[in-house]
Protein backbone atom coordinates (compact mmCIF):
# COMPACT_ATOMS: atom_id res chain seq x y z
CA UNK A 1 0.00 0.00 0.00
CA UNK A 2 1.49 3.33 -1.00
CA UNK A 3 2.14 5.93 1.66
CA UNK A 4 -0.05 8.45 -0.21
CA UNK A 5 -3.00 6.06 -0.18
CA UNK A 6 -2.42 5.27 3.47
CA UNK A 7 -2.33 8.98 4.30
CA UNK A 8 -5.64 9.57 2.46
CA UNK A 9 -7.25 6.72 4.38
CA UNK A 10 -5.97 8.08 7.69
CA UNK A 11 -7.34 11.52 6.81
CA UNK A 12 -10.74 10.03 5.98
CA UNK A 13 -10.80 8.09 9.24
CA UNK A 14 -9.88 11.22 11.21
CA UNK A 15 -12.62 13.19 9.45
CA UNK A 16 -15.21 10.47 10.12
CA UNK A 17 -14.21 10.18 13.77
CA UNK A 18 -14.58 13.95 14.21
CA UNK A 19 -17.92 13.88 12.43
CA UNK A 20 -19.23 11.09 14.68
CA UNK A 21 -18.11 13.00 17.77
CA UNK A 22 -19.91 16.13 16.57
CA UNK A 23 -23.06 14.12 15.84
CA UNK A 24 -22.95 12.60 19.33
CA UNK A 25 -22.83 16.08 20.85
CA UNK A 26 -25.79 17.24 18.77
CA UNK A 27 -27.84 14.16 19.66
CA UNK A 28 -27.16 14.71 23.37
CA UNK A 29 -28.19 18.38 23.07
CA UNK A 30 -31.38 17.37 21.25
CA UNK A 31 -32.15 14.83 23.98
CA UNK A 32 -31.72 17.51 26.65
CA UNK A 33 -33.91 19.92 24.70
CA UNK A 34 -36.59 17.26 24.27
CA UNK A 35 -36.57 16.50 27.99
CA UNK A 36 -36.96 20.22 28.82
CA UNK A 37 -39.79 20.60 26.31
CA UNK A 38 -41.60 17.59 27.77
CA UNK A 39 -41.38 19.16 31.24
CA UNK A 40 -42.68 22.48 29.90
CA UNK A 41 -45.53 20.73 28.09
CA UNK A 42 -46.47 18.83 31.24
CA UNK A 43 -46.45 22.09 33.24
CA UNK A 44 -48.64 23.79 30.61
CA UNK A 45 -51.09 20.91 30.65
CA UNK A 46 -51.30 21.03 34.44
CA UNK A 47 -51.67 24.82 34.44
CA UNK A 48 -54.46 24.71 31.85
CA UNK A 49 -56.46 22.47 34.13
CA UNK A 50 -56.36 19.49 31.84
CA UNK A 51 -57.92 21.29 28.87
CA UNK A 52 -55.61 19.22 26.68
CA UNK A 53 -56.24 15.50 26.96
CA UNK A 54 -53.57 13.27 25.45
CA UNK A 55 -52.81 14.29 21.88
CA UNK A 56 -56.24 15.78 21.12
CA UNK A 57 -56.92 19.39 22.06
CA UNK A 58 -60.31 20.40 23.42
CA UNK A 59 -61.56 23.94 22.80
CA UNK A 60 -62.53 25.92 25.89
CA UNK A 61 -66.28 26.06 26.48
CA UNK A 62 -66.58 29.83 25.91
CA UNK A 63 -64.55 29.84 22.67
CA UNK A 64 -66.56 30.46 19.50
CA UNK A 65 -66.00 28.24 16.47
CA UNK A 66 -64.02 29.87 13.62
CA UNK A 67 -67.04 30.17 11.30
CA UNK A 68 -68.77 32.79 13.53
Amino acid sequence: MSSERLQRLEEKIAYLERHVTEQDKVILELGDTLAKLRLELRALRERSGGAVQGDAEQAPVDERPPHY
